[in-house]
């Protein structure tokens, strides 16, 4: 089994959910529905002490259903540089997004996937 960086990238999260799979706003009609097992990792070094990232793993739980939370952590402040989810087995339409109620954060990310 190999393991593969299936999404990586960078960006300035604020106010907005943003998708990582998707490099751009989230929605939830625009899941990604390519099975695996995942992992992400998350350098999260750009937070200041005033600063709230909201991390989401969404996934549906058969094909047909409606997308849902099914992890949701929090970071607030300095101190976590990464951030790592533990792995999941995803499959039926899922998504990894990120939130800053509190500032602008650069989260550097990388999604990982055993192949």
């Amino acid at each position: 089994m190999a393991i593969t960086e299936a999404y990586t990238g960078t960006a300035a999260i604020s106010a907005t959910e943003f998708s990582a799979p998707n490099n751009t706003t989230y929605s939830a009609a625009s899941v990604i529905a390519v099975a695996g097992v995942y992992q992400v990792f998350l350098d999260v070094n750009d937070l200041a002490l005033a600063d709230n990232l909201r991390i989401r793993i969404y996934e549906k739980c058969r094909s047909g259903d409606t997308v849902r939370v099914i992890s949701e952590s929090f970071i607030l402040g300095t101190g976590i540089t990464t951030w790592v989810s533990p792995s999941l087995v995803l499959m039926n339409g899922w998504d990894v997004t990120f939130y800053a109620s509190a500032g602008t954060v650069t989260v550097l990310w990388s999604i990982r996937k055993v192949a």
